[in-house]
């Protein structure tokens, strides 16, 4: 059984990469069930080449953004990896946190599973999303305050990887403090079973694509997909 805690992620405070994540704004995304093309044609975004490692894809975005773009379009990378029960599809943007829209992850989630966490660059404002089989069961921002339609599910799992909760899911004060983003990748893996390093992320093959202002947040367009099964 995956025993990872937000301990495991120490590695986040001190990673270039990680720093510029998080002052830009990302999301990052983990999909089962759908190819990277598969993923990103969801997303309604046009195909733009390929990305060696993820300075391809910043390389990429930055060369969008010069073009004087005054809209939320920006470059995607979706990468294939492993994870628990078969393959995977890794996205990471830097879209100011925009991530996935609702609908979007609910048609990606269909037959599988969706795991999303994100920051907004400069606001403090992190979020977690878990979808399964069409449905957001869970999403926070603070762990204390869950939404969705299993809000209570994640309880024993918040707690597992160090998040300070009482067994209700209350505030727990009497817990030891934790770094709540590195609890945050900890719970995306315990999920996902996709082990998310900057190694990973640094030197993945991404597919690009150009997700354009219309598709992204409450635009995107619900992409559902065939039941399969698992």
């Amino acid at each position: 059984m995956n025993s990872v805690t937000a301990h495991d992620n120490a590695w986040i405070r001190t990673s270039p990469l990680f720093a510029l994540m998080t002052e830009w704004g990302y999301s990052l995304t983990l999909v089962r069930g759908s190819t990277p093309r598969e993923v990103l044609d969801a997303m309604g975004a046009e195909p733009c080449g390929t990305g060696e490692g993820v300075a391809g894809l910043i390389d990429a975005n930055q060369a969008h953004e010069s073009d004087d773009h005054w809209d939320e379009s920006y470059v995607a990378g979706a990468a294939g990896v492993r994870g628990e029960r078969g393959d995977w599809t890794l996205v990471l943007g830097f879209d100011w946190g925009l991530g996935l829209s609702e609908a979007c992850a609910e048609g990606l989630s269909r037959g599988g599973r969706v795991v999303a966490h994100s920051k907004n660059g400069g606001k403090p404002i992190d979020l977690f999303h878990w979808f399964e089989d069409g449905e957001l069961r869970t999403t926070f921002e603070s762990p204390r305050w869950r939404e969705g339609s299993t809000p209570d599910d994640l309880i024993p799992l918040l707690r597992d990887v160090g998040l300070p909760l009482s067994l209700e899911g209350e505030y727990d004060d009497s817990a030891p403090d934790v770094d709540r983003k590195a609890a945050v990748l900890a719970l995306a893996e315990r999920l996902t079973g996709v082990r998310v390093t900057e190694s990973l992320l640094a030197e993945a093959s991404y597919e690009l694509g150009l997700v354009p202002d219309e598709f992204t947040q409450s635009k995107c367009f619900d992409a559902a997909k065939p039941q399969q099964p698992r």
